[in-house]
């Protein structure tokens, strides 16, 4: 694995010599004094790397070898490369453009997307090292991941899907998790331990299938993307989140905008029908449309909650803080009534996940959240939420939040 600097602007090489530094990394040759004590006899010559050539800063930079030093380097390109568009003039933006610099200026972006410490099998985009007509490529791909609960707590990738700006399914594949699975959610993965079974596909697979698009200067698109980039285990910096783009008018009391309610109020369709799994590839291809919408047809941002999505939030609850080793079967013995659990995985191994609780009526809701046994408060927005202690089947106990969705006094 070596750095690809034929492409990258002499600007950027000079941070990246910049970087290590003031790290005092050393490569094969040592770090950048002792370097250039053996490549320039000249004891005159200057130090400082936007005072070199770019000869010399490719010359240093090629003798960083170890993988963990090259993740480090290319994390840094990908970050200049969106500071340095953050600072573009926005009326330069084409529409594609337009939607990654909301993805990337909105507030939960640096949270939401930020992976480090990488592991080994991570793949980390090398678009920052390219060219600025590359790195402006208007070319899209939508994606969407389906996930397991793995026994260490981790989510496992066991389906992935994507498409092309024209609907067309580019990549639908089942992969073997590398950790035994605890949970395959089949109720809303639609994936069955018979599935796994006959995959022979690994993550490192499906980052190697994407990896010529990720160096093309693709732009990747999907809802809550840095989930399906965690599973993947792929650092990309051109991304398309729909669930940061797009907002409720009124989002004190909404917060991010589910992918359905998006489809319902942009597209006039639902993605996602009660008791129906998830399937990978029509999240993508709805991913894909909204991001069109605003490309192709301008569709505003910002919309508007109907009295139906107040209703439909009304019959949800949301369990939070939910510790990454309580399987959905403990969830399930939390409430009483009849609901549908949809899971959403945790932004980091081993930490916390989440949870949205559908049932058919707010009636059913509001009882069930009453039958919870658990300290009363609200949360920092108001909304009603109780503290729970959950006895575990294996005579543990872990603590959760049950949460509304709404206030009490919402108007319908």
């Amino acid at each position: 694995m070596e750095l690809q600097l034929a492409t990258a602007e002499k600007e950027v090489l000079e941070e990246l010599v910049k970087l290590l530094q003031s790290r005092d990394f050393r490569g094969e040759k040592g770090n950048w004094k002792e370097f250039l004590s053996v490549y320039d006899k000249n004891v005159q010559s200057p130090i400082d790397p936007s005072r070199r050539s770019r000869d010399d800063l490719v010359q240093f930079l090629t003798t960083f070898k170890k993988k963990q030093d090259l993740q480090v380097l290319k994390c840094h390109a990908n970050h200049l490369l969106i500071e340095n568009m953050k600072q573009e003039f926005e009326d330069k933006d084409t529409p594609e453009q337009m939607l990654v610099r909301l993805t990337v200026e909105h507030l939960s972006y640096p949270l939401d997307y930020s992976f480090q410490p990488y592991s080994e099998d991570w793949f980390i985009s090398d678009v920052g090292l390219k060219m600025s007509k590359v790195m402006k490529s208007t070319q899209i791909v939508a994606l969407d991941c389906e996930m397991v609960l793995c026994e260490d707590g981790t989510e496992g990738l066991v389906r992935v899907g994507a498409v092309d700006r024209d609907l067309k399914v580019i990549l639908d594949k089942f992969v073997k998790p590398d950790k035994p699975v605890v949970d395959y959610r089949a109720h809303i993965t639609g994936v069955t331990a018979e599935d796994i079974a006959n995959a022979t596909l690994s993550v490192a697979d499906i980052q190697e299938t994407l990896q010529p698009l990720l160096s093309e200067g693709t732009i990747l698109v999907g809802h809550s993307l840095n989930r399906d980039l965690q599973v993947l285990k792929i650092d990309h910096p051109k991304v398309i989140d729909t669930a940061l783009v797009f907002k409720y008018s009124n989002a004190r009391k909404l917060r991010r905008p589910s992918l359905n309610n998006l489809c319902k109020s942009i597209l006039g369709y639902e993605v996602r029908k009660v008791d129906v799994p998830h399937d990978c590839i029509h999240d993508a291809t709805a991913a894909m449309k909204l991001a069109l919408a605003v490309i192709e047809k301008r569709a505003d941002t910002t919309i508007k909650p109907s009295k139906e999505m107040l209703e439909v939030e009304k019959r949800k609850l949301f369990l939070h803080k939910i510790p990454h080793n309580v399987t959905s079967e403990e969830l399930d013995q939390l409430l009483s009534g009849k609901f549908t659990l949809d899971v959403k995985p945790a932004k980091t191994e081993r930490g916390y996940y989440c949870a949205f609780v559908v049932f058919d009526n707010s009636e059913e809701a509001d009882q069930a959240f009453e039958n919870v046994d658990g300290t009363q408060m609200t949360d920092s927005l108001g909304l009603p939420q109780k503290l729970v202690v959950l006895k575990r089947s294996s005579g543990s106990r872990a603590s959760l939040y049950v949460r509304k969705m709404v206030q009490d006094d919402d108007a319908t």
